[in-house]
C-alpha cells in the first residue's frame, strides 16, 4: 500500500477518490500533509471520502499522528493519518 501525499494544491475531490479506492481495495489508507495548507486539503478529502465509503456500507476512523520526514535533506514534521475501518 503506498502512502497518499497531499500538498496545498492538491484536488479536494481527485484525493478522496484516492483514498476510498485504496479502502476498499487494501482495507485501510494513509494520508500525509506537510503544512496548513496541505493538511486543510487532506481532511477536506478525507470528510468527502468518508461519505463516499458510507454509501458502500464501509465505515471507517481516523488516527492522526506526527511523523518525520526527510526532504532535500531537511527533517520535516507532517501530518499522517491512518484511515481503518471502524
Amino acid at each position: 500500500m503506498e502512502m497518499i501525499k497531499v500538498s496545498a494544491t492538491s484536488r479536494t475531490s481527485a484525493v478522496a477518490g484516492a483514498i476510498a479506492g485504496v479502502v476498499r481495495e487494501h482495507k485501510r489508507a494513509e494520508v500525509q500533509a506537510i503544512g496548513a495548507g496541505a493538511v486543510n486539503q487532506a481532511i477536506k478529502a478525507l470528510v468527502l471520502a468518508t461519505g463516499y465509503l458510507d454509501n458502500d456500507g464501509i465505515h471507517v476512523v481516523c488516527r492522526p499522528e506526527f511523523v518525520d520526514v526527510e526532504i532535500d535533506g531537511k527533517v520535516r514534521t507532517a501530518i499522517k493519518m491512518v484511515i481503518d475501518p471502524r
